[in-house]
């Protein structure tokens, strides 16, 4: 399945400077090496190498559960929640670009959509107060004094 062409050729801009934001794609597809571990065939194998070589005997002629088969691996559709968009004092940014904190969903050129969070971050200081009466300095490896 691939993507319609998009006619839509200048995106829609949205400050997202020192924000947290949503991003929603649809995650990398993975075939049956990656399901169930199996070997990856040598060079010379006709019709691909990232499959299962051999999937039972000639009797009992069936293909039994426990062997490893193709199914669905990857290619969902998820939402990652929380994911800081720009940062502090990096200045303005010209090009075509979004600086986004850690890792994206799916694949290089895969079109994902980036919202405004719905989750609102909740503090630690808002839900309780804390406080401290000692701290303990010592050293937890061998006999230090410290």
């Amino acid at each position: 399945m691939c993507l319609p062409p998009l006619r839509q050729k200048k995106a829609h801009i949205m400050k997202v400077q020192n924000e947290m934001i949503d991003v929603i794609g649809v995650t990398k597809g993975h075939g049956v090496m990656s399901r169930w571990h199996t070997k990856k065939l040598p060079r010379k194998t006709h019709k691909g190498l990232r499959k299962v070589a051999c999937i039972g005997a000639w009797h009992p002629a069936r293909v039994a559960f426990t062997i490893a088969r193709a199914g669905q691996e990857g290619y969902h559709h998820r939402t990652e929640f929380n994911k800081k968009g720009g940062f502090l004092r990096y200045g303005e940014v010209n090009n075509d670009f979004l600086m986004v904190k850690g890792c994206m969903v799916g694949t290089k050129k895969r079109v994902l959509t980036l919202r405004k969070s719905l989750l609102v971050q909740s503090t630690r200081k808002a839900k309780e107060s804390i406080d401290l009466k000692f701290i303990d300095t010592t050293s937890k490896f061998g006999h230090g004094r410290f």
